[in-house]
């Protein structure tokens, strides 16, 4: 029964798509994106009830009950009236714009978060490829082991070699099959965290597009800083709060009400009008605290965008250098496992030849294997610096 779940469950198992595609998926299914959708629609939700107008109220009055009669007549007074509250002062207007500059503070959190998501799910889609290059390497390299424990075995039998070259032989065979398990066990575990990440339901068996080998990476130099996710974010929550300090400083500002209605006499059925003004007075409470307290959230607000325009400065001249240093890595890395295959080539032909022992041989496959292992590694950090300097420039890494 188990065996046929698993079966079941490979069977919906598929490739993840291209890293394109796969981040516009990602982008819109995404549980950390969805929850950052949400916010901002909660936060539309908020400004536009800020252009609400405040409800009238409805009041009823009855006057006089249990008065003496005068002349025969009841002295009971029944009055209907409706309080229509009026903002005055700006006190509507300075509601409305806070409400619309933390929808754009939130907005901004939002995208801030998908070009973090993006430049984190382009290292895990890299990080996948990676591992696959390596399990490939660690079969490759399983077969070169078994291909030299083959010719060991040869050498032995026809007395060119000791019995102690074929004791090594297989212990390069096994450890060649323990770093194919590991490789294996690496690459379930880069694939679950990926599929997680883009929040597919089933976890993907693999991928098929290459970050690796891109030569997609955008000119360095000359972006502007007022661009970056962090800057933006933190000057739209700078805006929301200074917008939040006319809203405190305009609480004092007396409650208005106009009223109208009707009075009705108990004595002659007839009835008169009536209307009114009523306000508060700000004696007691001219919310002076808030507004203090309001002011301070802006400055700790202009404090940290201070520190996100030094820290986005800082980040990017960092990543511009990480990805020089990459290219330069990867560039080398290149060039030795190009030397490394021709001495391994040229290795094997001699100990055919019976020119080169089994040591030098096993020595020259383990450097072949540790070249082009540099190689994988080279690869994914130059992956990781370009995401950097994306999520540096305020752009989704390997999307725009």
């Amino acid at each position: 029964m188990v065996l046929l779940v698993s079966s079941a469950s490979l069977g919906y198992a598929a490739d993840a798509p291209p890293y394109g595609a796969l981040l516009q998926q990602a982008l819109a299914e995404a549980p950390t994106l969805l929850e950052q959708q949400a916010n901002v629609s909660a936060a539309t939700a908020d400004a536009a009830q800020t252009r609400a107008w405040p409800n009238p109220r409805v009041d009823t009055v009855i006057e006089n009950l249990g008065a003496p009669s005068s002349g025969g007549q009841s002295q009971r007074q029944n009055t209907y009236s409706i309080t229509q509250p009026v903002e005055i002062l700006g006190k509507r207007g300075a509601r409305i714009e806070a409400g619309e500059r933390n929808l754009i503070a939130v907005e901004a959190r939002r995208r801030q978060a998908q070009i973090a998501f993006a430049a984190e799910l382009a290292v895990a889609y890299a990080t996948v490829e990676a591992t696959q290059a390596r399990k490939t390497l660690a079969q490759d390299d399983l077969a070169r082991a078994n291909d030299d424990l083959r010719a060991a075995r040869a050498m032995v039998q026809a007395g060119k070699e000791a019995d102690l070259r074929l004791a090594q032989a297989q212990a390069s065979v096994a450890a060649a099959q323990a770093g194919e398990q590991a490789a294996s066990a690496d690459v379930t575990q880069a694939l679950e965290r990926l599929s997680a990440l883009a929040g597919a339901s089933t976890p993907y068996s693999g991928v098929t597009g290459s970050l690796l080998t891109t030569t997609k990476a955008r000119a360095m130099g000359g972006e502007a800083l007022g661009e970056t996710p962090a800057i933006v974010t933190a000057q739209a929550e700078r805006d929301a709060l200074d917008a939040q300090v006319q809203v405190e400083q305009k609480k004092w500002i007396p409650d208005v009400g106009l009223s109208a209605g009707v009075r009705r006499y108990g004595w002659t059925n007839e009835s008169g009008y009536v209307v009114g003004v009523s306000a508060t007075i700000p004696i007691l409470d001219r919310n002076s605290n808030a507004v203090a307290g309001a002011k301070q959230r802006v400055i700790a607000a202009e404090a940290r965008l201070a520190s996100a325009r030094l820290q986005a400065a800082a980040t990017r001249r960092s990543a511009e250098a990480q990805v020089i240093a990459a290219e330069q890595r990867l560039s080398a890395a290149t060039e030795g496992e190009r030397a490394a295959s021709e001495a391994y080539r040229l290795g094997r032909i001699g100990y055919d030849a019976g020119k080169t022992s089994l040591l030098e041989l096993l020595a020259i496959r383990r450097a072949l294997s540790d070249a082009k292992g540099l190689t994988i590694d080279a690869g994914l950090a130059r992956v990781r610096a370009l995401a950097a300097l994306a999520q540096a420039d305020g752009r989704l890494a390997f999307g725009e």
